[in-house]
């Protein structure tokens, strides 16, 4: 499905000087969808073209993957489908493209011989494989993980890296490999024929240095627990640097003209804060996507839980304070497809977003869902590898609106735990929130975020957060603004502030500390029980 909508947008900031008929083209390949983005230099979205995907295949149970060739084919139809938009063609925008750059998923990784081609289908985030590691890391790093009290966390890296898998089980495959890429280094090879790839993209089971924000020291224990070389990966290049200028050959498929520059941005995450305009600690930023995040910017280098590494901000050497709840926001959509198709279908009789009924829904349910309460770990983490969801509190008066609500709830219970943590690490409090992704369309869901943190919470004036932050890091590589204080000041702002409610702030308070803070602890060794009988999950 095709989608030509543009969000809404805003005339009342001017553009940088002598720059009014600039734009910058991003590219922005998430799980779902492709999308084709052009903004102006003011962060305004003046077109856009979106592809849906079909998001992975599965060959076996738990396996996630995808052609790279299709991520490439939906890419050159996005662009296509975006220039024959009559606005497009008519302002002959095509021609005034200034600079184009690509934000895609994390953790995808695409195997290519010599010649350039993949070797396999593309192995995406959501694979949930294991290798089965028998052999042993050397004994002193044995020893040091386990003074540190790592060694669980070293053994699943190991376990999850797909460069193990493959090599234990297509060992023909991994002997042809000549490169392991990332989605966004393919992408960057198939539009510029250069292997190079941005820092602010590197979220995978690489060997990767997040504090010096490059490839490993030979040193570094990770070259040892995978069997990657580093004539394997991209050559890593800044946010805001080119990568290089889009060939004949893409240029002849995409429709971008030839010569046009590719600037380095990030991974969608780290560009939705950026595009989100979050550039300090004390301002967080919340994605309401396939996987819910709560992120903070920071100069600094802060771990947002012991041992684990901030990832690479969208500003150069930078970085992003992460906490992360797998299959967030991909419950809420779980639920409409499994629940909510009376919405769904009423929705396309009525010409409304779907979101606008199921605000409905949250609404015939008072704040708290009368006692229900979720857990939303429906699947693991580093830092709690036995983690199930769970679902408490049901009585004979809950309904499945109920079970909507508390789903939301949940997940913003969560996210206030990670925002909690991050005010320890980083030694200063949040005091607002940014919400962007799918989530953040909610009204129900932007008001119950700001009760149950009891902080403003904000919408910025576009839903496409990650393509605008990718926006941003060009059109300050391509020199339109000073630094990234002026772009963001020029390119983003809010679009409409959710303030708590005093009496709902006082409920919440009292079911996240009472209950919610008390869930994961009482369950946990249920949850181990159920592993140890049923091995799941693994």
């Amino acid at each position: 499905m095709t989608d030509n909508t543009p969000d809404k947008t805003s005339n009342t900031h001017s553009n940088p000087a002598g720059e009014q008929e600039k734009f910058i083209l991003t590219l922005d390949n998430g799980t779902q969808s492709i999308r084709a983005l052009l903004f102006d230099l003011q962060g305004n979205l003046v077109a856009k073209s979106r592809i849906e995907l079909e998001a992975y295949f599965s060959k076996n149970p738990g396996w996630a993957e995808q052609e790279p060739e299709y991520f490439w084919q939906m890419l050159g139809k996005a662009c296509q489908a975006l220039w024959q938009q009559p606005e497009v063609k008519a302002q002959n925008l095509r021609e005034k493209v200034a600079a184009v750059t690509v934000t895609t998923q994390r953790g995808t990784v695409i195997n290519l011989d010599k010649n350039g081609q993949p070797l396999r289908p593309a192995i995406l985030w959501l694979d949930q494989r294991l290798a089965d590691i028998k052999q042993k890391m050397p004994w002193y790093w044995r020893v040091i993980f386990s003074c540190i009290r790592q060694s669980q966390v070293i053994d699943y890296f190991r376990r999850k890296a797909q460069a193990n898998w493959l090599m234990q089980n297509q060992p023909e495959i991994w002997q042809k490999t000549d490169k392991f890429l990332l989605l966004s280094g393919y992408l960057t090879y198939r539009l510029t024929g250069n292997f190079k790839d941005s820092v602010g993209s590197i979220v995978a089971y690489l060997p990767y240095d997040y504090k010096k924000q490059r490839w490993a020291s030979r040193s570094d224990w990770k070259w040892q627990a995978l069997p990657v070389k580093e004539s394997m990966l991209s050559e890593l290049v800044k946010p805001g640097e080119t990568l290089g200028e889009i060939t004949e050959q893409a240029a002849a498929f995409t429709g971008i003209k030839a010569g046009t520059k590719l600037i380095a941005s990030a991974s969608d995450k780290a560009c939705e804060v950026l595009g989100s305009g979050c550039i300090s600690p004390e301002t967080a930023s919340l994605s309401y996507g396939t996987t819910a995040t709560i992120n903070t910017n920071n100069a600094r280098y802060v771990e947002p839980q012991p041992f684990i590494p901030p990832y690479t901000s969208a500003i150069p050497e930078q970085y992003n304070s992460e906490v992360m709840i797998y299959r967030g926001f991909w419950m809420v959509n779980w639920f409409k497809q499994e629940f909510g198709q009376r919405e769904m279908q009423r929705a396309k009789e009525l010409g409304v977003t779907p979101e606008s009924l199921f605000d409905e829904l949250v609404g015939e349910v008072p704040p708290g869902s009368m006692g229900l309460m979720l857990q939303p770990y429906w699947s693991p983490g580093l830092k709690n590898l036995e983690a199930k969801g769970a679902i408490i509190g049901f009585g004979d008066v809950h309904t499945r609106a109920h079970i909507y609500r508390s789903i939301l709830e949940g997940l913003a219970y969560a996210l206030r735990e990670g925002r909690e943590s991050l005010e320890k690490r980083q030694g200063k409090k949040i005091t607002r929130l940014m919400v962007s992704g799918g989530g953040s369309q909610s009204d129900a869901a932007m008001q119950l975020t700001a009760d149950i943190f009891n902080l403003p919470a904000c919408r910025p004036h576009t839903y496409e957060t990650s393509g605008l932050g990718a926006a941003i890091n060009a059109a300050v590589g391509s020199g339109y603004f000073n630094d990234y204080q002026q772009a963001i000041a020029a390119m983003t702002r809010v679009e409409q502030t959710f303030t708590p409610d005093r009496e709902n702030v006082r409920l919440y308070n009292k079911l996240y500390n009472q209950v919610y803070r008390k869930m994961y602890r009482q369950l946990k060794p249920i949850y181990q029980q159920i592993k140890k009988i049923t091995g799941y999950p693994e």
